[in-house]
């Protein structure tokens, strides 16, 4: 049997496709079938690479009992979360309201016009402790239904009321030095001092917060800063969360010492985490973190990308349905390289079996051998589809590796995803979220999308010196400001465009989770804009990056975990915006000032280099003595030109700290 899904452009709702269940794509058709049989809507969300939600397929969506029951009593949608994040959030916030925490697969009940009253994650097919087979639960739902409909109608109005009591935007609050201080100190308190990071186990990479802390580092000379920082880096780094022979992170670690991942691997946490050690290694000149930076880039380019030149959204937590099977390894298989990656005769996984740590460095031809040897093994699923707001982050991360570490190939990458995002996604000046195989998906990009997105142009604008990604990066942002804000609450974001879809609530969450918020992407996006932009819409976008961190200034205050984006925002503004500007010909000069300034300039600083004219950043800048010029500006106050690598250094680093 072939269901509604068949057609779907989302890997996801195709591994559906051939379930026993009636699957439903998200759609008004969907409810109207719900409102003509006066049957309630079963919603259930996952995405590609979700192990439990592979787990819930086998065991209830693929058993014809369970299908035939579900058929006869309900309507049954089936959302990936990575297409539609704006139905995620609004039920997501539901399940957590009512069981007190969240997770994939989500399981919701819905009245026909599409209001929650019963929510919850992974059902199994028979009883456990405390929980309900699923069979048991869609029999009491179906039930009550039919007995007690009156009573899931004003449970719904209810649970749909309250979410709506929550849904005003924070007062504005000021993101200072000291607010910045004291995110330092709160974050102190909750580091593991042991593992590294930041609670207890699940432990996911905190990327964000790990760049708020070097940029605090970075302005301040802080040692508690840099220290959390170096300190969760070398245990990430050398734990079984990275990939030792690949290269690349797995989602989160099972464990609090990050020796057990779960072995999915998703684009945004390797954009974000290419980007962080790019910059450690700026600031540490680390060896080991350039290798983690080089190997991570190599794990984008060689495994995530696409035919079309863009970034696929994950890597399956699973092989033919045993999760990790692709990655680990027993101490018989590793021979004399075993003691190199911390595998000994006592196995830390499943089945014998051991992740890879790093405890010393077993060399190069027996990373190649073994990484040879993986590759004949079954591999795991790729979730295939390009997500504009994730390409966008992988486009930053590629753009500044690739400048920073002499890398073209990576910024020509990074050049090609952008290529396709204008193309494929950019439809009149309106971004679509998602494509697979050049084609563009039916979802309407939300805030992040928006705001990832231009700040990957910017750093491409950057690097490549292209005016064209600064003006779409720029013609983002007009969109954004015009239709996500939030009327009358200056700083203040939805997630979701003025005419989209509606939804039982319009979805406005600015808290940073495992990649940024929409509001805080936004945020960052613009204050980067403000320095590369003409005069026209520099201080517009000053004042919206501005209004908007300070919107965020209670939550960065009081739970800084999940503000990292909007701290490092603010670090930026704190230390007030930086600009160097070189100009010339492409020489080797302009090329020696480049590379410099590169290295030089801190987290949130703008780099462009070009013709005199050639960009706004380069207006009105004149070469000197008919050759190449660096002009470096702080806080709306230049330096006087310089013409030598050793003036612009001194320059880019008398006034640091």
């Amino acid at each position: 049997m072939t269901n509604r899904l068949a057609d779907a452009t989302s890997p996801y709702l195709l591994q559906h496709a051939d379930n026993p269940v009636d699957w439903w794509p998200w759609s008004e058709e969907a409810f109207e079938e719900a409102r003509r049989r006066n049957v309630p809507v079963l919603l259930s969300v996952g995405y590609a690479a979700c192990h439990w939600c592979h787990v819930m397929a086998h065991e209830s969506f693929e058993d014809a009992e369970i299908a035939s029951f579900l058929n006869e009593h309900f309507v049954a949608v089936k959302v990936d979360r990575e297409e539609r994040p704006d139905v995620d959030a609004v039920y997501m916030e539901v399940t957590q309201a009512m069981t007190g925490h969240g997770g994939w697969p989500m399981t919701v009940f819905l009245t026909p016009d599409a209001r929650p009253f019963h929510a919850g994650t992974y059902y199994p097919p028979a009883p456990r402790p405390g929980m309900p087979s699923f069979r048991q639960l869609l029999e009491a739902v179906a039930a009550t239904w039919v007995a007690r409909p009156g009573e899931i109608l004003e449970s719904a109005s209810a649970v749909v009321e309250e979410i709506a009591r929550h849904a005003s935007p924070l007062p504005p609050s000021a993101v200072d030095s000291d607010v910045l201080a004291g995110a330092v100190v709160s974050l102190l308190g909750e580091f593991d001092r042991r593992n590294g990071g930041f609670g207890g186990a699940p432990k996911f990479p905190p990327s964000m917060v790990l760049e708020f802390l070097l940029r605090h580092h970075e302005r301040t000379g802080s040692v508690e800063a840099v220290s959390m920082a170096t300190a969760t880096a070398d245990a990430m780094a050398n734990g079984g969360l990275y990939d030792q022979l690949g290269g690349g992170f797995a989602r989160y670690g099972v464990d609090a010492s990050w020796v057990v991942p779960h072995f999915e691997k998703m684009l945004y946490d390797n954009a974000l985490l290419l980007r962080f050690y790019t910059h450690l290694t700026r600031v540490t000149g680390s060896e080991r973190y350039e290798r983690v930076a080089r190997d991570t880039a190599a794990f984008l380019l060689r495994d995530l990308r696409t035919a079309e030149g863009g970034f696929a959204a994950s890597l399956d937590a699973d092989t033919e349905g045993v999760e990790g099977l692709t990655y680990v390894w027993s101490f018989e298989e590793l021979g004399s390289a075993a003691a190199a990656f911390g595998v000994t005769p006592e196995p830390n996984f499943e089945d014998g079996k051991s992740t890879l740590r790093f405890v010393s460095e077993p060399g190069e031809e027996v990373r190649a051998a073994l990484l040879a040897e993986r590759a004949l093994r079954p591999q795991p699923g790729r979730d295939d589809k390009v997500i504009a707001s994730w390409n966008g982050m992988a486009i930053a991360a590629l753009a500044e590796a690739g400048a920073f570490f002499g890398e073209p190939s990576w910024i020509t990458a990074a050049s090609e995803a952008a290529s396709l995002l204008a193309s494929v996604h950019l439809v009149e000046g309106r971004l679509l979220r998602t494509s697979r195989d050049g084609v563009a998906g039916p979802s309407f990009g939300v805030l992040e999308d928006y705001g990832c997105l231009a700040d990957g142009l910017l750093a491409l604008h950057q690097v490549t010196g292209s005016i064209r990604w600064l003006d779409v990066a720029c013609g983002l942002l007009d969109t954004a400001l015009a239709r996500f804000a939030v009327p009358d609450s200056p700083g203040a974001y939805y997630d979701t465009a003025d005419d989209a879809e509606t939804l039982v609530r319009r979805p406005a969450d600015s808290t940073d989770n495992a990649s940024p918020s929409g509001a805080s992407s936004l945020a960052s996006a613009l204050l980067t804009a403000s320095l590369l932009s003409g005069a026209d819409r520099s201080s517009r976008y000053f004042t919206a990056a501005s209004e908007a961190v300070t919107r965020a200034g209670l939550l960065a205050a009081r739970a800084p975990r999940f503000a990292g984006h909007w701290l490092t925002a603010a670090e930026a503004l704190v230390a007030g915006p930086l600009q160097v500007a070189v100009v010339g010909a492409d020489d080797s000069r302009r090329a020696s000032l480049w590379a410099a300034a590169v290295a030089h300039v801190p987290g949130g600083g703008v780099v462009v280099a070009g013709e005199p004219a050639s960009v706004p950043l380069l207006e009105d800048r004149p070469l000197v003595d008919e050759g190449p010029a660096a002009y470096v500006c702080r806080g709306y106050v230049c330096d006087r030109p310089v013409v030598s690598v050793e003036a612009l250094v001194t320059s880019l680093t008398a006034n640091t700290r």
